[in-house]
């Protein structure tokens, strides 16, 4: 897959976005910068860093995804691959429902992902080396190029939802104690509610019943 590298951006994600709705980029490509100074973080917060951390966005044919693969928990699939991947390089992280990386109680990083007509972008930042955004980092050696490297050979081998699922399961009992924001349209306005996971019933396509509601997990 082709890589583009910057030493700075506003946005790896929305710079993607941008390139890809006027057709100067086309899907599958990777975007990777070294500082980001004003990235897109879940309900509009923004991840911005330093370099050292993590700032990468992937687009994909919708089309060269698995078959099985819900696109509401698009977001579930590519962070599970990126989980995965960090643990063969020696990290032991986990993945909060539907898009935030953990290690133990602290969160390290996040996914976004967008849809732009048949391509999906995937945004992920996470603090590697130096803690920011308010949260904590792995204090890890790993290199952000070596990482989006190795994530995307395990991504573009484009494991079936399925496989994915099995273990994330097994894996959404840690979310359990937490809570998350969940955006319900009432009264003709978006409410931004916070919820609690620890009743949660997760569902084969990733998404989950609360209160009786189905709640989706695109972000």
């Amino acid at each position: 897959m082709e890589t583009l590298l910057f030493d700075s951006l506003d946005s790896t994600q929305k710079y993607l976005v941008d390139k890809i709705q006027t057709s100067e980029l086309k899907a599958p490509i990777a975007v990777q910068t070294l500082v980001q100074k004003n990235g897109i973080g879940s309900r509009n917060n923004k991840w911005v860093g330093i370099e050292g951390n993590y700032f990468a966005s992937v687009a994909i044919k919708i089309e060269d995804l698995p078959s099985d693969l819900a696109l509401h928990s698009a977001s579930i699939y590519f962070s599970f691959i990126m989980k995965k991947t960090l643990e063969k390089l020696g990290e032991n992280i986990w993945l909060k429902w539907p898009n935030d990386f953990y290690k133990n109680d602290d969160k390290v990083g996040g996914t976004i992902t967008k849809k732009v007509n048949d391509t999906l972008v995937c945004g992920i930042g996470i603090n590697l080396k130096k803690s920011q955004n308010g949260y904590n980092a792995l204090q890890n050696d790993i290199s952000p190029k070596v990482l989006l490297e190795r994530y995307l050979l395990s991504l573009e081998k484009y494991p079936k939802w399925k496989d994915i699922f099995r273990e994330y399961k097994v894996e959404f009992e840690l979310s359990r104690k937490f809570s998350v924001h969940i955006e319900n349209y009432e009264k003709g306005q978006y409410i931004d509610a916070k919820q609690s996971l620890e009743e949660a019933l997760l569902q084969d396509d990733g998404s989950l019943i609360i209160n009786e509601k189905k709640v989706f997990s695109l972000r």
